[in-house]
This record gives C-alpha cells, structure tokens and sequence, in this order.
C-alpha cells in the first residue's frame, strides 16, 4: 500500500530485486477493508486486508518512474511546501506591521524567516531545472510547458514533475482522472440528482500545479478566454469554468507531448 517516502522506498527495493508487484492506492484499500465490514483497525488486520484484496483484485505491475522524475518530484513537493510557509510568513509580517503591540524585534523574525524562505526557494528551484536538463525527455516536455501562455518556470516546473509520476501508456482521459477533475454523477432514480462536482479522486499537487496557469491563461490568451466565457454565459460558476479550464489544458499538454 501507498505509504509516501517509505512505501517508495519499499517498492523501488522489491522492483530491483526483479520482483512484480502492485502499489495499491490506500483510498482503494480503505473502501475495501469497509466492503469486507472490518471494523477496527490493527496491523495484522490492515496485512488481512492487504491480502484480500491482492488476492480478488486485478494485478496492475508497478513501473517506478526514472531517477530525474523522483529527484524532480521531491524538490517541487518540497517548493510547494516551502511556497505555502512564505505565504503564511507573509500575512503574519502584514498583520505585524500593522499592530502596534508587537515589539520591533517579532517583525525583524518574520522578514528574516520571509528572506530564508526565498533564498531556499530560488535555490532549489534551480536544483530542479538541473535535474530537468539532465534528462531529455525532461528538458523537451519543460520546454514545450513554457511556451504555453500562462505557464511560467515554478507553475512548469510543478505540472512536470506530476507528470512525470504517471505511465506512459495512459490516455487523456486516464490523465483526467488521474488529476481528479473529471466529473463525478450522483443520480439515483427520478428523485435524486446531485449537481455534478469534480472528483477530486486524483493527484492534488497536480491540480493545484494548474490552477494558476488556467487562472492566467483566460485573461491573456484567447481561445481559452473565448472557452472561459462560453461557459460562463451557458450559466456556469466562474470555478466551474476555471476547472473546465484546467481540464482543457491537460487535454493540450497532453497532444503536445504526444
């Protein structure tokens, strides 16, 4: 099961060692273990359930993406952290400086933290354009990131990195799903009929890497602006055609990647 940091380092173990094996996803498993009725939750029961369902499930082979992916993968999770932390450290220094009850020395700590904070930023964003020159078909899909209107090097940088973790052979609507921004139906009957939402059963940091690009992209370039505003007028909200939006940007990264 998918475990983050440890679970990676397990599978790549067992793949050297020429072992096939499945990296089960653990919202899967979960519902599993709640189909099986399992009420409590213990090690030897989360090994039972583990079994059953590598037992009844379909077999899907792990491949690990390559060593500049995981490398790449790593450090733009870690910006986005870091990206999250500035922006908290941000609205402290404001609220600081506006409140005359602080001492001099509180907002000194916050600009200091807010200046670390950038220099580790710029640092390790150059880290991840070398790890992306050092692999080819790295360097090409980067490239071909930013020549898109609304992307610029961190957004690019993020969308690659995601992008990076899916298998090759999936389609564009596999890609979709794996993102989380296809629509999920909720009917049952002539009585019920839930408005459709996005799934959100996919890679967060994935959409969270386009939601800025989308965002710049229906204010300066105009086919997607055109499509931004055809949905508006069809009575859309302004997030659900931004979310259309994204979706739409993921159906042209992936042409251009093909």
């Amino acid at each position: 099961e998918s475990t983050g940091l440890y679970g990676l380092d397990l599978a790549l173990c067992l793949h050297q060692a020429g072992v096939a094996l499945m990296v089960a996803n653990p919202r899967a498993v979960r519902h599993f273990a709640q189909a099986m009725m399992q009420r409590s939750k213990t090690d030897r029961l989360d090994a039972e359930v583990l079994r059953q369902f590598a037992a009844r499930m379909p077999f899907v082979a792990w491949r690990p993406p390559s060593a500049a992916a995981r490398q790449l993968v790593a450090v733009a999770r870690r910006l986005e952290a870091l990206t999250e932390m500035l922006a908290a450290e941000k609205n402290r220094l404001h609220a600081a400086s506006l409140s005359e009850t602080l001492p001099a020395i509180v907002r000194r700590d916050v600009q200091r933290s807010i200046q670390n904070q950038q220099r580790a930023i710029a640092r390790l964003t150059r880290a991840a354009q070398e790890f992306v020159l050092s692999d080819p078909e790295l360097a090409r899909r980067y490239t071909l990131l930013l020549s898109i209107p609304g992307f610029g090097i961190t957004s690019a940088l993020h969308t690659l990195a995601e992008l990076a973790l899916l298998p090759a052979d999936l389609d564009v609507r596999q890609w979709v799903a794996q993102a989380g921004l296809h629509p999920r139906q909720h009917t049952s009957g002539s009585s019920v009929e839930k408005k459709p939402r996005i799934s959100k059963a996919g890679n967060k940091h994935l959409r969270r890497a386009l939601y800025m690009p989308a965002l710049v992209a229906v204010q300066h370039e105009a086919h997607l602006r055109a499509f931004y505003e055809h949905l508006l007028a069809r009575g859309k909200t302004k997030m659900q055609a931004l979310v259309a939006t994204m979706r739409k940007l993921l159906h042209a990264i992936f042409g251009m990647f093909k």
